[in-house]
């Protein structure tokens, strides 16, 4: 009887381990990217950010050096995100709220902005969709 009782405590292990394993997928590589982005964007790395955007973007939507340029006169304070959001189509949407400074004026004001991230299979990981969030909206 107790060997049974040690038998199934080590298949039980072994589930539990193969569950843990298999999690470690598409979500984890989510977060990974996730965090990724938010880490560039709030060090300023924006170059390093614009390099997690999906290439076709960056080919419809080239940066300038100037417009690398512009990010350097701006830090950012904070970086939150207010909820995510899986879509149909399995692309995931992220409302993130900023803290942005001019570091010029050292005045500080929010924003938020919307994150859109697709997975793609071939390349296996996840891209952002919609670019560098635009820091002088509404300015």
């Amino acid at each position: 009887m107790r060997m049974l009782k040690h038998w199934w405590l080590a298949v039980a292990i072994a589930l539990l381990a193969v569950g843990c394993a298999s999690t470690g997928g598409k979500n984890e590589k989510l977060h990974e990217a996730q965090y990724a982005w938010s880490a560039a964007i709030r060090w300023g790395d924006f170059e390093g950010a614009w390099n997690l955007v999906d290439a076709e973007y960056r080919k419809a939507h080239p940066m300038t050096p100037v417009e690398f340029e512009r990010y350097k006169h701006v830090g950012i304070s904070r970086y939150h995100e207010l909820g995510a959001q899986t879509l149909a189509d399995g692309d995931v949407v992220r409302e993130i709220d900023l803290g942005v400074i001019n570091k010029h004026t050292m005045t500080e004001r929010g924003m938020r902005y919307t994150e859109r991230w697709h997975y793609d299979p071939e390349a296996k990981t996840w891209w952002q969709m919609t670019g560098l969030p635009d820091l002088w909206s509404g300015e």
